[in-house]
């Protein structure tokens, strides 16, 4: 590349020191064209080994681009395929879980159910056993309500009653029932 920026600077100052306008130079010795066509081949000749190596060595290190790509992109598919494996191993075990959970969650539920039944059966009988105890424990007072009333109505009677005329005619009829065996 600067060879041909130099032979472009010397042919133009060429050019100038001869002080002639820019035109069509027909003859082929004095416009230098074999000293190009020369120096030309020469760049062509010199410049191909040059320009095949630096694009073969371009070449080789796309195609090892291209080839570290491509193995990037397998290991990228097989990370892939193993992530999607993974998901769907935890989407299966999930899915378990989430069985698994209604079943322990209906189990407990049953259970609850049952012992709040037992509960309840339990309270009913104990409610109706304090109930009939309660009944028993009234009947008692108002019967002991009832017979203490009774007796104190009937000691008032009796104290009415029991005159001492009263008195004597039980005794003597009492002793008479006992026929004189005393």
């Amino acid at each position: 590349m600067y060879i041909m920026s130099d032979f472009l600077l010397i042919t133009t100052l060429a050019e100038l020191s001869n002080k002639k306008e820019f035109g069509f130079n027909g003859n082929f010795l004095e416009a230098n064209v074999i000293n190009i066509a020369l120096l030309l081949s020469g760049v062509i000749y010199l410049g191909r080994n040059f320009l095949t190596s630096a694009l073969e060595t371009r070449q080789q290190k796309i195609v090892e681009v291209m080839q570290e790509s491509e193995e990037r992109l397998t290991q990228a598919n097989e990370r892939l395929k193993e992530a999607e494996k993974q998901l769907a191993e935890a989407k299966l075990a999930i899915s378990k879980i989430k069985e698994e959970a209604t079943k322990t969650s209906l189990k407990v539920k049953e259970t609850i159910l049952a012992q709040g039944k037992a509960d309840i059966e339990r309270l009913t009988n104990n409610g109706k056993a304090n109930i009939e105890t309660a009944e028993l424990q009234i009947r008692r007072q108002i019967q002991e309500h009832i017979t203490e009333l009774a007796l104190k109505r009937v000691s008032l009677q009796l104290k009415d009653y029991m005159t001492s005329e009263n008195q004597v005619k039980i005794i003597n009829s009492n002793i008479s029932q006992l026929g004189g065996t005393l």
